[in-house]
């Protein structure tokens, strides 16, 4: 049946999917990719560069990037718009300089909240920019990045559109793109493709129940996406197909243990944001 349904969604990806817009990149139907969420956020602080180190050593397909941005106007990775949880500050990220924000420690809570795990390294962690992420790892990693909160932030698809040209990593023809972009915001992402209609982007989802997109619906997103990002618990293997069919690919969020993953293989999805990128690799290498 998988093998059956990968080539039919490879024919469909190829002769385009009820007339889908020829300029939105299509990204190779021939991997499952493992993306690490906010990193290897199981073993290290979420959203450092040590997360970001351990995923590529792991040799994960992405590392994926939380967006929000600096209150004099930097791009910084952190998944909440508040640096509460993730600091030892208080407060929303914009209200922050990055002079600011580089005086918080960005490691010291996850040694407190995983004793087992803590290590005093972390304890030197800083929020990094997107731009020394970058420089950090260059051409040695791919990029799922995330426009976190674009309504509260003005231009931050610019930001990050001149960032991606600035360090070369907008490049067409290769089976897995250097970059992937996500949002919840679908205005965010249409704005997005306007600036840049070459890059590969995801909508991303939050379904309360069962997953569920009209003809309507895959019509508009046709126009600009992808694929789609949606969480694990609302799919079947129906819903997944559809959009497959549709034309789109489904990377299916977060998941955290052995079941989730070996879950989202047989439902046929293309991809997993996975907390354990370590634990992910050995598992399909079980089930391939």
């Amino acid at each position: 049946m998988r093998l059956f349904f990968t080539i039919l969604v490879g024919l469909c990806l190829v002769t385009g999917c009820d007339n889908q817009d020829n300029s939105t990149q299509l990204i190779s139907n021939e991997n499952f990719l493992i993306i690490a969420h906010r990193g290897a956020s199981a073993f290290a602080p979420e959203h450092t560069m040590i997360a970001y180190e351990i995923a590529h050593q792991a040799e994960v397909d992405y590392i994926e990037i939380d967006l929000q941005m600096t209150k004099d106007g930097v791009l910084v990775a952190m998944h909440d718009e508040k640096v509460d949880r993730t600091t030892d500050g208080t407060g929303l990220v914009k209200e922050y300089t990055l002079q600011e924000l580089k005086q918080l420690n960005a490691g010291k809570w996850f040694n407190e909240e995983y004793p087992g795990l803590a290590n005093r390294e972390f304890e030197n962690e800083q929020v990094p920019t997107l731009e020394e992420i970058f420089l950090h790892f260059g051409d040695e990693v791919n990029y799922y990045i995330e426009l976190k909160s674009p309504r509260i932030y003005e231009g931050m698809e610019e930001k990050l559109l001149a960032l991606l040209k600035k360090y070369d990593l907008i490049r067409e023809g290769q089976d897995l793109p250097k970059v992937i972009v996500e949002s919840f915001n679908e205005d965010s992402l249409t704005n997005f493709h306007a600036l840049e209609p070459t890059l590969p982007l995801i909508q991303l989802f939050s379904f309360k129940e069962k997953a569920a997109l009209s003809h309507s619906d895959y019509k508009r997103l046709q126009a600009y996406a992808s694929g789609i990002g949606v969480n694990l618990k609302s799919v079947d293997q129906d819903f997944i197909h559809d959009a497959q069919l549709n034309g789109l690919q489904v990377h299916l969020y977060s998941l955290k243990n052995e079941i989730d993953i070996k879950n989202a293989f047989h439902l046929d999805a293309n991809g997993v944001f996975v907390d354990s990128p370590i634990l992910s690799e050995l598992i399909l290498k079980e089930e391939s």
